[in-house]
């Protein structure tokens, strides 16, 4: 069993069965305008260096490791992580620069968080993707792909759970699209699994037993 926690934006802690947690793209609250991550991290992995992405020091426990853009698989303790190079924006990175992507593969799951993915994967990173279970994708548009985009992306994937992220909430100050946009235009093709709270425990029997892929949303009220 693996438990995924959202907090908020781009912010997820992958916890195994074990207790070791691994934090990807953490936020420091404040200049965002939510809540800070309460949370503490054996691992962080940033996947590109803007500042509503990368405030490990937030969630970092003492003599915890931080992966910043690294390409590559390497192990971090029970996770397997591969990152691939992909762009902040539509032009290889001239207006917004790089990002990595990681493929993150624990307990049998394989995870993939896109961070401020700015375009589609093209084939060749899709194939050596493979087998996705769960795609974290950005739906806000403005600094990242939107939802259209974001469906077109899952379509690509196939993955078995759809979890958007980096949307409007309520006291965010970046000028995002609200995750209402994307339910609507994602719920004919997908079932939509609305999460009570923004903590979801989840393995590779159960997911897989899913008839068909699942938009996975996690709640709107404040985490804590």
């Amino acid at each position: 069993m693996v438990t995924i926690k959202w907090w908020g934006h781009a912010c997820f802690e992958i916890r195994s069965n074990d207790g070791y947690t691994v934090v990807i793209d953490p936020h420091d609250g404040g200049s965002i305008g939510l809540p800070k991550p309460q949370v503490k991290a054996d691992a962080v992995l940033i996947t590109h260096e803007h500042f509503d992405h990368n405030a490990y020091q937030v969630v970092l426990k003492e003599g915890g490791k931080v992966f910043s853009m690294k390409k590559g698989t390497f192990r971090v303790n029970g996770f397997t992580v591969t990152g691939f190079e992909a762009y902040h924006d539509k032009f290889k990175g001239k207006r917004r620069g790089k990002v990595v992507i990681y493929l993150i593969q624990i307990e049998g799951l394989r995870i993939l968080h896109v961070g401020d993915l700015g375009h589609l994967l093209d084939d060749k990173t899709i194939q050596n993707l493979g087998e996705v279970d769960i795609l974290m994708v950005p739906v806000g548009g403005t600094f990242t792909i939107n939802g259209e985009e974001a469906l077109k992306l899952s379509d690509m994937i196939k993955p078995k759970a759809i979890v958007p992220m980096h949307y409007w909430v309520k006291g965010i100050n970046l000028p995002l699209r609200p995750l209402d946009d994307f339910l609507k235009i994602s719920g004919s093709k997908y079932d939509i699994l609305k999460l009570q709270d923004n903590e979801w425990s989840i393995d590779k029997e159960k997911i897989s037993s899913w008839p068909k892929p699942k938009v996975v949303a996690f709640p709107l009220k404040t985490y804590g």
